[in-house]
């Protein structure tokens, strides 16, 4: 059934019923779920997104209204849903720049954030005509093609080995790799990639308030794994617009699944697992 959106609107984080959707969903989370403390990878994520975010306020008049409020509707069933915007720059009355924020170690990380950013668009689309996007990626230890022959060698290596940043690149023929925000084309139909490294985070944050200590999430590998409270960067989901009664809200993990995956085993008994980033 083809997805429709309609009355979008941005908002602040403190709007009233964006809260109560907030409130609602970990009040649930907290009740179905055992929590245990975030790992380290996960706690870097949002501290890259922070940095990147300061970062890029320091160039771009980033508007605070980062909210993006809309129905999504299906047939005659219309949801409220909300998701946050890593970063807005309200250019003019008809023009926005809207940036996905990512810290990954695999590189199909690029194809979820693009399709994030497209859909992102498609709703942003019903209040300005032009909408720029541009993925800001954190590389955390992506395989170069050598890395992959190694883990592919191994006994015990993954069914299917992991992509390559050029072989992901190349299933998105519009995606722009880029090498400054001011390199960036300003194409309103494809998408900007500008690549960080984690030395940039640090210089960007300092060390000392990065969580750097990736060997521990290895050593807990075993434990079963609850995601964090997200930071409701994708959805959240109240009740049907055409229902009386409401439904719980939910919404999606974020992206670390990778760190549980058979791949991301495999990497370690190969030896392969990215290790901690220097530190000055």
């Amino acid at each position: 059934m083809a997805v429709r959106y309609a009355r979008p609107r941005l908002i602040s984080s403190d709007d009233k019923h964006y809260r109560q959707y907030v409130e609602q969903y970990l009040l649930q989370r907290q009740n179905n779920r055992a929590m245990r403390p975030p790992r380290q990878r996960d706690l870097f994520g949002g501290q890259a997104e922070q940095a990147l975010r300061g970062w890029l306020g320091t160039q771009l008049d980033l508007a605070e209204t980062r909210i993006l409020g809309y129905e999504e509707l299906r047939g005659r069933r219309g949801m409220q849903r909300y998701r946050e915007l890593d970063a807005l720059t309200v250019l003019d009355r008809r023009t926005v720049h809207v940036f996905e924020i990512k810290a990954s170690r695999t590189a199909s990380a690029i194809r979820r954030a693009s399709a994030q950013l497209q859909e992102t668009r498609a709703i942003l689309r019903l209040l300005f005509p032009t909408v720029y996007a541009t993925i800001l990626l954190v590389d955390t230890g992506i395989l170069s093609a050598d890395a992959i022959i190694a883990l592919m060698d191994q006994e015990d290596a993954p069914r299917i080995p992991p992509e390559t940043l050029d072989e992901v690149l190349a299933t998105l023929p519009t995606l722009h790799p880029i090498a400054s925000l001011a390199a960036s084309p300003q194409d309103a139909q494809g998408i900007d990639l500008l690549q960080f490294s984690v030395d940039d985070i640090i210089a960007l944050a300092g060390a000392e308030n990065l969580a750097l200590d990736w060997e521990a999430d290895e050593l807990a590998a075993d434990e079963p794994f609850v995601a964090p409270p997200p930071s409701l960067a994708y959805t959240t989901e109240p009740e049907p617009l055409a229902s009386p009664e409401p439904d719980q809200p939910q919404a999606d993990d974020p992206l670390t699944e990778e760190d549980d995956s058979p791949f991301a085993a495999a990497l370690r008994r190969a030896g392969l697992s990215p290790n901690a980033p220097a530190q000055e």
